[in-house]
């Protein structure tokens, strides 16, 4: 019987899996699409899916929970300040999980997680703007 087994271990430890799942929805945030497994997309769905919920909220509790599971200010501030509000109409299903084919090397299934009406140009924006900001360092 799999009476209380509500979800995939994936080979870690809780701690591992509780960082793994921080990084990935910080990453999901900052660039609205991130490629990864299958089984990882589907585990981290419901993890967002509650995070946009505490954007949608906007108090001071809500944040401080937000910033508990988030290992980055500016991942939460772009959740209340820009998420939140995008998705203040819509009554849940903040993302979408599209399959990707499998990986060369071991052929895991792969998975796109994006947000639904997400802004293209925000995944790997911060990374240009790095790379921009070190150039013009470098240029002075």
């Amino acid at each position: 019987m799999r009476h209380a087994r509500g979800y995939r271990r994936l080979n870690r430890t809780h701690e591992h899996r509780k960082a793994l799942f921080a990084n990935m929805a910080g990453s999901l945030i900052e660039h609205e699409q991130i490629k990864t497994t299958l089984p990882k997309a589907k585990e981290l769905r419901p993890i967002i899916e509650k995070l946009v919920t505490l954007g949608k909220r906007g108090d001071l509790h809500a944040r401080r929970q937000a910033a508990s599971q988030l290992k980055e200010d500016k991942d939460v501030a772009k959740l209340f300040e820009v998420l939140g509000p995008r998705y203040a109409e819509r009554q849940g299903g903040y993302v979408r999980i599209l399959k990707a084919g499998f990986r060369y090397g071991d052929m895991a299934p792969m998975a796109i997680i994006e947000f639904v009406d997400r802004d293209i140009d925000a995944k790997g924006a911060a990374d240009k703007a790095r790379v921009a900001a070190e150039e013009a360092a470098d240029e002075e």
